[in-house]
């Protein structure tokens, strides 16, 4: 059964659950989730509404008009989507591809209601996986010294496909402003996070030889500072003093496929909503 999918944030007041819920009533709509959350610090509130289609008195071309006034009244910043739609996702990688087997075979099996049109690769190991799952691959490698000229061919490539998500799936590359501000908050990524955090070259000997007991991974969108965008997702492991820097290292992979995964599952289910660095994660 198919249903509509209202985001929408607006600074809080009272009533705005009942002003919702009334609408969605009037028009002969059946709620099937209303979750709502109200940020003190900023005094916003937040709401994620679906809603049955069947028997709902407005078309779904009409929804979006017919919520204008309720929206104007709000002082909202909304969305609606539908259940039906499946969003177009482009995913990105370079030479470690766990993460990008992960993604295909949850998408193969049903489990990430999206499309996926097109991988690029700055480096052409990920083709003979593409080519498993038989989506198209572009090899398009891009040299530092001419980054911006590199990433308009990517970019180009991804809106001709309609490509709305941008799964960076263990991307080697740092993405210049310009392509950020493409895609703002619709590019997601994951890193490894070590409690402590560990800089520079080879931070897996570091957390071996400082004997960390906990390691994590974080999927997050991309923000023009690396590794601080929103955090849509993060999971842990406890590490012993049994495990080796490859343990440590296998166990980081499984975190990244599993986080990188379900920050995918939420934004194409619509869960997610941005505000200031913070996410709004529906569940």
């Amino acid at each position: 059964m198919e249903t509509a999918i209202l985001l929408l944030s607006c600074p809080d007041a009272k009533g705005i659950d009942a002003r919702i819920s009334s609408f969605i009533w009037q028009n002969e709509g059946n709620i099937v989730h209303f979750d709502q959350h109200v940020d003190e610090e900023f005094g916003r509130y937040f709401a994620r509404v679906e809603w049955t289609l069947e028997d709902f008195r407005l078309p779904r071309e009409g929804i979006r008009e017919a919520l204008l006034p309720l929206a104007s009244e709000l002082r909202a910043d909304w969305r609606i989507h539908f259940s039906s739609e499946r969003p177009r996702v482009g995913i990105m990688v370079s030479r470690h591809l766990h993460c990008l087997y992960d993604l295909l075979a949850r998408w193969k099996e049903g489990r990430l209601r999206c499309e996926i049109p097109l991988i690029i690769g700055d480096k052409p190991d990920g083709e003979g996986v593409a080519r498993m799952f038989g989506i198209p691959f572009h090899h398009l490698p891009v040299d530092l010294e001419r980054r911006e000229e590199g990433e308009r061919r990517q970019i180009e490539l991804l809106k001709r496909e309609g490509v709305e998500l941008v799964v960076l799936a263990r991307y080697g590359k740092i993405l210049s402003p310009l392509f950020v501000e493409e895609f703002r908050n619709r590019i997601i990524s994951v890193h490894p996070s070590f409690l402590p955090a560990f800089p520079g070259k080879d931070p897996f000997t570091q957390a071996y030889r400082r004997g960390v007991k906990l390691i994590g991974a974080t999927a997050h969108f991309v923000s023009e500072e690396v590794d601080e965008g929103p955090i849509i997702y993060q999971d842990v492991v406890r590490i012993s003093h049994k495990d080796s820097p490859a343990d440590l290292v296998r166990k980081s992979e499984n975190l990244e496929k599993i986080s990188l995964s379900e920050a995918v599952r939420l934004y194409c289910e619509r869960r997610i909503l941005v505000y200031e660095n913070k996410t709004i994660v529906f569940e």
